[in-house]
């Protein structure tokens, strides 16, 4: 007996109403065809036959004739993804719903495309033609549809269809004898003709099929007359033959046509594509279809299903997975809940037979055992309790704690579970089921106060049942039993709230919320707050039967409103029920792939809430740790309260800005400071894409706060307290900023100095979060600021330029803030006067000053240049210069400072800083392409230019610094090319007008290091040289040369050098005769 009677359109029996409503006269259906009819829905035909020893023919013609399924909806459903034809195909590359298999096989049928229709027992054969197009020829098509108890039990066609589902020309012949049984010849199956024919007529009957079909069948026909014949065949130890037009036999499962290869391989080829080309939206369609399956209470669901689960558990990505030690993608995840979601349903059939669920079970323990089985969530799987019992909510004893759950566990549990419960039972099959003399106000009374019925049992587990119920057919009792799980809901949270109420003051002291749901039920494997809302909201669009049932939903002004205007419709009191749920304080779900759910979780869509509903509120005084935040709602509520009660607007939006899981708690020990957060399971904490989203909508809600109070001071200290307190993260805090320095500059108005104030408080704090932590948008935010402080008035600028240690980095001071301040831009902008002007600039000086010093690597040069205009201050930037010269400068920034030095007339200067950078310098033989060659050349050109003394002190700095020969020589030239002192008038000093001498220092002294240079290169280049590098070595030498002739005895040296190398490297005869050719 099913635990139940399920409940639906009763159909009136035939003949008992011979006139409808509108007094036109119908004939009587004949008892005949209402018994055949009823014979040929349940009965296999085999047992008929066995049943009675002679049926007459008539009555097997209407057996037959009612055989044959009479609904289009199955056919339908076996021929697409969707029942209503808004799917594309399985292979989804179409997405014209006219190419859909169903649609197709109507337009064959309306089109007269069906031929040749012949049935022939509980067989049916036909012709379908594919007309012409301008891409393919016309295509007859061959169609055999076998069928029993009204279901298709097998198609053939030679159209070659390889798909999950019935091609068009399948769907077409099947929708004519639907749509057209009259116009069909209907035979009885081949062996009733056959038993009718004498001996003569056999034979000819045979001799004709073979001689039609001689190529086809004389091989088969022979083998069997062979075996016929012979007595001791196995074909002669059965009694009696097949037949293929005779229906199915007792012992075939009665089932519609399924091909299971097809799915295997379907499946399979989705899952190699990894989530490409629109594989995950087909994996997804297919699950849709398994649901649509049971609803239908199709067995092919189930059987559906285990042959994807097979596919899925086959995947060589799981092994993979588990070696390299990753997790797998999330799109990928949510499917196998999906599919641990769908076999939760399965075993929760409330019809399944106790074989079934044994057989299930079994199969279920196979996959859970198998090492690469997904776990339930992620790496948490050891962490989840036993959530299939029967536990009264917020209960936690014994939970069993079971290490690796996998997504197969939660139906592995379900299994224990069944639907004898005498209270359930009462629940999901009357409307009218309560008791109002019950006044038991105990934690697990079966009615409430008002008599109405409750369902204690794990709320996730409960939902389950719903979730069951409604996937296989019985809305109606899944309603029923959703409203006895809501109104368990309501009451216990009416519970926790009186708790609440009588005890705030000691819990707000506590920072304690009594919540004991630690379990997140957003997010959760089995979506129990998704399945109840769908539920109540689908059930509002079936009729308005509901007004009866016992659902309690007139404690709030908003319902009161609504019911008053007269649109409180049922699913409108679902929608608000469903909110009850959906507003309560939410815990942030274990795992990876629940933080993704609550990512994309969506709060109802009506203006109610529940703000002093304690700790059952996600508005409340206090919330969780773990809570999830409610920004999108409370913006929508914020914005549609604003016009009407801003004070509640904005205390709604302050309340939901708060983000406690990034709040840091007090250590245990520490009891000085009230914490409103408390923290009970760590480990949650949601995942960066999923914080990313949530920080996201709280800056929205924070965004619309600030634009809502422009012009009123008080709301906007509020609103930036409440940022300030709440949002931690600076690209967030950025965003604000900005935003609050666009709406307080928009050109159509003056400009709002309030906001603008909020808008360089948040900037600041931006900067002081960033200011030691890496930002690729840091240099952005601190030209922003630069102009926010711009806007908002001088003493903003003197007060940021003051607290520059608190907000920039040295270099960030100098070379942006500071220089944007004393920027003629600025002074323009801000309309200064003198006395303005001096006091920034002074400030500016002392900020360069002060960076000078604390990183003189990277300010010294602009501190110079920002003290320029006070000579005081010039000096003692100048000062910080020469102090760092010797310890942390490099040679690179002391020329670019000599550079400086000179370029604004200080010869002397640069010179002393570039005396210090050579000592710095190290420049190898082979550097000849040396970034600062160009500066040593500098650094000697203005030695030179100042006198024999100076260049005489430089050359020494530059033959120890300095090893390559090329740009030896080349200072070398240099300095004999003019006379040195050319800037001695300007130090009043005498100029002889005479070259330098190369035999007397200090030029000697270089000339003597430059030959050198060349003889070492010379020797370090022949060590690993190459015959392709000969020719550039023969140009070195010349150049060599060049050198040496500039010695008095230079001759001498440089043929005594080559006989050298003569005969030291006389072993590299091809390089030797070459320079023997050049050189002598």
């Amino acid at each position: 007996m099913p635990p139940f009677t399920p409940v639906g359109n009763c159909e009136t029996a035939p003949g008992l109403s011979p006139r409808s409503g509108n007094g036109k006269t119908h004939n009587p259906e004949s008892l005949l065809d209402i018994a055949a009819r009823r014979v040929a829905e349940k009965w296999p035909f085999q047992r008929v036959e066995e049943r009675f020893e002679r049926i007459p023919e008539p009555v097997q013609r209407r057996i037959v004739y009612w055989s044959f399924p009479r609904s289009e909806k199955e056919i339908c459903m076996y021929s697409s993804f969707n029942a209503g034809g808004e799917e594309s195909g399985s292979s989804g590359d179409n997405n014209d719903e006219t190419q859909l298999p169903f649609l197709r096989g109507v337009t064959l049928l309306e089109g007269g495309w069906v031929d040749n229709v012949l049935q022939v027992g509980f067989h049916l054969s036909g012709t379908v033609t594919d007309p012409a197009t301008p891409s393919s020829p016309e295509l007859v098509c061959s169609v055999s549809v076998s069928f029993d108890r009204c279901k298709i039990t097998a198609v053939t066609c030679t159209c070659g269809n390889k798909d999950i589902f019935y091609c068009a020309h399948v769907v077409a012949l099947s929708l004519y004898r639907v749509r057209k049984p009259e116009q069909v010849k209907l035979h009885l199956p081949i062996s009733e003709t056959l038993f009718q024919m004498s001996r003569d007529q056999l034979q000819k009957f045979v001799q004709y099929l073979i001689s039609v079909h001689h190529t086809e069948v004389l091989p088969t026909a022979q083998k069997l007359a062979d075996e016929i014949l012979s007595q001791n065949s196995e074909i002669n130890q059965v009694h009696g033959a097949p037949d293929p037009t005779a229906g199915a036999s007792v012992d075939d499962e009665n089932c519609w046509h399924l091909d299971e290869e097809q799915v295997q391989e379907q499946v399979k080829l989705f899952l190699s594509q990894g989530g490409y080309h629109g594989s995950g939206k087909q994996l997804n369609l297919l699950f849709s279809k398994v649901r649509e399956m049971l609803k239908m209470r199709d067995s092919n669901g189930a059987r559906m299903l285990t042959l994807i689960t097979e596919q899925f558990m086959a995947d060589p990505r799981l092994a993979l997975w588990r070696q390299q030690g990753t997790t797998m993608t999330d799109k990928y995840r949510q499917l196998w809940d999906e599919l641990g979601a769908l076999w939760m349903c399965i075993v929760l059939n409330p019809h399944c037979k106790p074989e079934q669920k044994s057989s299930w079970l079994r199969q279920l323990r196979r996959w859970n055992s198998v090492d690469v089985c997904p776990w339930e969530d992620g790496n948490h799987g050891n962490e989840l309790p036993n959530l299939t019992h029967s536990l009264p909510q917020g209960a936690h004893g014994n939970q069993e704690m079971r290490p690796h759950r996998t997504v197969f566990t939660r139906a592995i549990e379900a299994c224990d579970l069944h639907w004898q419960d005498r209270h359930l039972q009462h629940i999901i099959t009357s409307d009218l089921y309560a008791n109002y003399c019950y006044h038991d106000n105990q934690e697990g009374s079966l009615f409430d106060s008002r008599g109405w019925p409750l369902w204690h049992e794990h709320v996730p587990t409960a939902c389950a049942r719903v979730d069951a119920l409604r996937s296989h057919g019985y809305p109606r009792e899944a309603l029923r039993l959703a409203i006895a799980v809501v109104n368990t809901l309501r009451r216990q949270q009416q519970r926790q709230l009186e708790h609440f109420r009588r005890h705030k003051k000691e819990l707000l002291h506590k920072s304690h919320t009594s919540i004991t749901n630690m379990e997140g039920w957003v997010g959760h494997p089995l979506d129990p707050i998704g399945t109840l809302f769908s539920t109540l909201t689908e059930s509002g669009r079936v009729g308005e039967e509901g007004s009866n049932t016992c659902l309690d939903l007139s404690g709030t002004d908003a319902l009161k409103s609504l019911d008053h205007n007269r649109v409180c419709t049922y699913s409108i009191r679902a929608s608000c029920t469903s909110l009850l749920l959906k507003l309560p304080l939410r815990f942030w779900p274990e795992g990876a792939i629940a933080n993704f759910k609550i990512q994309n979780s969506r709060n109802p869509f009506l203006s109610f809430f529940l703000f002093t509903a304690g700790p059952y509120s996600g508005l409340g005084e206090i919330v969780h740790r773990e809570s999830v935040p409610m920004h999108t709602f409370a913006r929508y509520l914020f914005t549609s309260l604003l016009p009407h009660d801003a004070e509640l607007a904005y205390k709604i939006a302050l309340r939901a800005m708060r983000l406690p899981v990034l709040e840091s708690t007090a250590s245990s020990g520490d009891l000085s400071r009230p914490h409103h957060i408390v923290s009970v399971v760590p480990n949650r904490y949601p995942r960066w894409f999923t914080l990313s989203h949530i920080e996201s909508q709280q800056c929205e809600l924070a965004s619309t706060m600030l634009t809502a109070a422009k012009g009123d001071s008080r709301r906007l200290e509020t609103v930036l307290e409440s940022i300030q307190k709440n949002i931690h993260s600076s690209s967030h805090i950025f965003k604000l900023a900005q935003d609050a320095f666009k709406i307080a500059t928009l050109m159509d108005s003056l400009p709002d100095i309030t906001l603008l104030k909020v808008s360089l408080e948040l900037g600041l704090q931006v900067m002081r979060i960033t200011l030691s932590t890496l930002n690729w948008r840091r240099r952005e935010m601190v030209r922003w600021l630069v102009t926010c402080a711009t806007e908002v008035g001088v003493y903003a600028l003197d007060s940021i330029m003051q607290s520059w240690f608190t907000l920039f980095t040295p270099t960030e001071a100098t070379s942006i803030v500071a220089t944007t301040v004393m920027s003629n831009s600025t002074i323009v902008r801000l309309h200064l006067d003198c006395h303005q002007q001096e006091k920034l600039a002074s400030s500016a000086r002392t900020l360069a000053l002060q960076c000078a010093m604390k990183d003189p690597q990277n300010c010294a040069l602009s501190a110079l240049t920002l003290c320029e205009k006070d000579q005081i201050a010039f000096e003692t930037a100048y000062q910080i210069v020469l102090d760092a010269a010797t310890t942390g400068m490099s040679y690179t920034q002391l020329f670019t400072i000599a550079r400086y030095m000179e370029h604004r007339g200080y010869p002397m200067r640069a010179y002393k800083l570039a005396t210090l950078a050579m000592a710095h310098l190290n420049l190898s033989y082979n550097q000849d392409t040396h970034p600062a060659i160009n500066d040593v050349l500098w650094a000697c050109a203005l030695s030179h230019s100042l006198g024999k003394n100076e260049l005489a002190a430089v050359i020494p700095l530059v033959v120890k610094s300095v090893k390559c020969a090329t740009v030896l020589s080349d200072i070398l030239r240099r300095c004999t090319l003019t006379t040195p002192g050319l800037v001695s008038v300007l130090h009043s000093r005498r100029n002889s007008g005479k070259l330098m001498s190369l035999d007397k220092a200090p030029l000697r002294q270089l000339l003597d290091a430059t030959i050198g240079a060349y003889i070492n290169t010379t020797h370090s280049r022949l060590t690993h040289i190459s015959p392709r590098h000969y020719s550039e070595f023969i140009e070195f030498l010349g150049k060599a040369r060049e050198t040496f002739m500039m010695a008095h005895d230079g001759h001498i040296q440089f043929t005594q050098f080559i006989d050298n190398l003569k005969q030291i490297y006389k072993g590299k005869k091809k390089l030797m005769m070459l320079v023997r050719e050049r050189f002598g």
